[in-house]
């Protein structure tokens, strides 16, 4: 079967009905999925749309599904190393499965206000969150406003207004601190991010249980960037230069700690042991080969994609919240 392109330079669905010689709506089943077409009527539409270059136009689809496909992708940590990872894993798994990510920065110290807009605007069938600490009562908010949400890496309990899909956090600050005593370290601390954030409450919770008598210093350096954790640390061994053992909230914190101790002739790990948690890619460079904690991002983000999938098909079947393990991942940080 062969066909002529069309005058216009963007193929429209009578273009490819007049070419295969079929209607319309056998155009339209044909990329719809689910419909009903026959083999024969399928094979015809699609000759006929490779051959002219069409693509079916999804606001049209829109308009008549009452569906856009769009899940609204929202973050306030698009700085941050480590949720490149992230944004990687859930764009490409969206786009696999027919769906496209609207990306929403949160900023910081934002109120959300203006993400939700938009995510209204573009009328996103759902929302999926990817950070610890997105502003108070912005989860709420899309809930009432109608759309599925998902929360990854939110604090799992009763008092969250959405499903959480997250690592736990408390568990991965003992495993930090039970390390810690096996190797004989006795005089520790924990360098956290913002003291709001979920994140590094837990975090440094667990730490501070296992621990016990032995943290002497807390100090939160407000956001999780390596110049934050490069001061805060420098902070650290001004108040308590005798510290032989130091969790970060994260590793690009911990990869700040690293570097002051650095400027400061402090020795890791022969004077001061670090651990981070993340275990992003840099953590295992040689220039750092940092010991950290291990949280599953892959299968949180599947998870995530998963359940929010399905709460778009089915809307009363609401998912339910679920907690990761981690692991420690052994390098030469820790003595």
């Amino acid at each position: 079967m062969s066909f002529r392109p069309p005058v216009s330079q963007r193929p429209t669905a009578r273009d490819v009905a007049e070419a295969a010689g079929v209607s319309i709506s056998a155009v339209s089943r044909t990329f719809t999925e689910g419909a009903s077409v026959s083999a024969k009527t399928r094979e015809r539409v699609l000759e006929a749309a490779a051959a002219l270059g069409y693509r079916p136009n999804q606001l049209a689809r829109s308009l008549m599904t009452g569906r856009t496909e769009l899940i609204g992708l929202v973050s306030n940590h698009f700085a941050n190393p480590t949720f490149m990872e992230v944004f990687d894993l859930f764009t490409r798994e969206l786009q696999a499965r027919g769906l496209r990510p609207l990306l929403a920065n949160l900023g910081e110290g934002e109120d959300g206000k203006a993400a939700l807009d938009m995510l209204r605007q573009y009328s996103v069938d759902a929302v999926l969150i990817a950070t610890s600490a997105p502003p108070a009562g912005f989860a709420a908010s899309c809930r009432a406003a109608g759309l599925p949400v998902l929360h990854v890496f939110g604090r799992a309990g009763r008092s969250s207004p959405v499903p959480v899909a997250t690592v736990d956090n408390v568990a991965g600050g003992g495993l930090v601190a039970d390390a810690m005593r096996e190797r004989g370290l006795r005089r520790l601390a924990f360098l956290g991010g913002s003291a709001h954030d979920a994140s590094t409450i837990d975090r440094e919770k667990g730490f501070a249980d296992a621990a016990r008598k032995l943290l002497r210093q807390t100090i939160h350096a407000g956001n999780y960037t390596h110049e934050h954790g490069r001061l805060a640390m420098h902070a650290l061994l001004d108040r308590d230069d005798d510290l032989d053992g130091v969790f970060c909230a994260d590793d690009v914190l911990a990869m700040g700690a690293i570097d002051a101790c650095r400027e400061r002739g402090v020795r890791v790990p022969a004077d001061v042991s670090i651990v981070g948690f993340d275990d992003m890619p840099l953590a295992a460079w040689a220039s750092y080969s940092l010991t950290t904690v291990r949280q599953p991002i892959h299968d949180m983000v599947l998870h995530a994609i998963d359940r929010i999938v399905a709460w778009m098909e089915h809307p009363d079947a609401v998912p339910r919240s679920k907690l990761f393990p981690c692991e420690l991942v052994t390098r030469t940080s820790l003595r």
